[in-house]
């Protein structure tokens, strides 16, 4: 999958009942998991030895992970749980019928949008492990759409964070618009209106 190299190839299945006894999940977390995924399969293992490409000092090895999801509409706590609890740097592709999603968890779980499941394929690009897997993050997270977002004097993790930031930042002013339109008093639209512009100035200075 994903056009990765054919030397990389495995299929090993990660049974949910053997995720379920080793983390010891209760019957909620269960029945989460259950409601959203059907299978867990790693497609891909990426070492040095299959690769021919130098460890990191952080990234020995990571895997690609292909979940096979009952709904479209997933629960995103239910990936980011599994990354947290398997001690592995993990590139999962969520699959739904024809499409799929890559995400990765950093920080956060950062995922791409809907993309054709047979047309979608990565480049692994780095000297080493470390490279490789900065770069796989960073195409999930600043996708060509969000390519002018990332700052180079940054880490890869402050970058993540302001993004994040930038997002919460976006939202709360669209929240305030809209309560400002709905607003009759002059006084509190006023307000309203104050507080959309001074998170706008927030939002420039952050971009």
């Amino acid at each position: 999958m994903l056009g990765l190299p054919q030397q990389t190839e495995v299929k090993k299945q990660l049974p949910k009942s053997a995720i379920y006894t080793k983390f010891q999940m209760n019957n909620a977390q269960k029945e989460r998991i259950d409601s959203d995924i059907s299978k867990l399969v790693i497609v891909n293992e990426i070492l040095p030895s299959t690769i021919n490409i130098a460890a990191g000092e952080n990234i020995k090895a990571f895997f690609v992970v292909n979940v096979l999801l009952k709904n479209k509409k997933y629960d995103e706590r239910n990936i980011a749980m599994i990354s947290k609890l398997i001690p592995q740097n993990i590139l999962f592709i969520l699959e739904f019928e024809n499409e799929i999603q890559l995400a990765i968890y950093h920080t956060k779980l950062i995922h791409t949008e809907w993309l054709p499941k047979d047309n979608t394929k990565i480049t692994l690009k780095g000297l080493d492990l470390d490279a490789i897997w900065e770069n796989l993050v960073k195409s999930i997270a600043f996708d060509n759409e969000k390519s002018e977002m990332w700052n180079e004097e940054l880490s890869l993790t402050e970058n993540i964070i302001r993004d994040d930031e930038r997002q919460k930042l976006e939202k709360e002013i669209v929240r305030l618009k809209r309560q400002a339109r709905n607003e009759k008093q002059p006084k509190k639209k006023f307000e309203l209106v104050q507080q959309v512009n001074k998170l706008k100035k927030e939002l420039e200075n952050n971009i």
